[in-house]
């Protein structure tokens, strides 16, 4: 059994799910995104949460089961919250600094490498 599509997925305020057969389109204040789950699974809208079912015992349902829980966490994640990326430094002789846009990172090379911030 799948511990992580055991859980339904409970839906941020502000967020909204319609199911249309196998997909799933999630509608938030950052945006829409949809999903188009595999045949192996069933899709269910209950009480403001989404659960995922396997349709049978096989191996790749059940695999299908918590990859596609999964998928719908990252969705209702995505139109609520955005995506983040944060980053750790550790050791002496590091650095990263914001010069207008670009992010200036000294990592230990004989050249800083240089990001230039993404459009949000």
């Amino acid at each position: 059994m799948s511990r992580i599509g055991k859980k339904p997925v409970e839906l941020p305020k502000g967020v909204t799910a319609e199911i249309k057969g196998q997909t799933i389109e999630v509608k938030g204040p950052k945006g829409t995104r949809s999903f188009t789950a595999n045949d192996d699974v069933d899709l269910a809208l209950e009480d403001g949460s989404v659960s995922v079912k396997p349709r049978g015992l096989s191996k790749r349902a059940r695999q299908q089961w918590g990859m596609t829980r999964t998928m719908v966490a990252n969705l209702a994640q995505g139109v609520s919250e955005g995506f983040r990326k944060e980053l750790e430094i550790q050791g002496v002789g590091y650095r990263a600094q914001m010069q207008g846009k670009t992010l200036k990172l000294s990592l230990g090379y004989s050249h800083e490498v240089n990001f230039e911030r993404p459009r949000a």
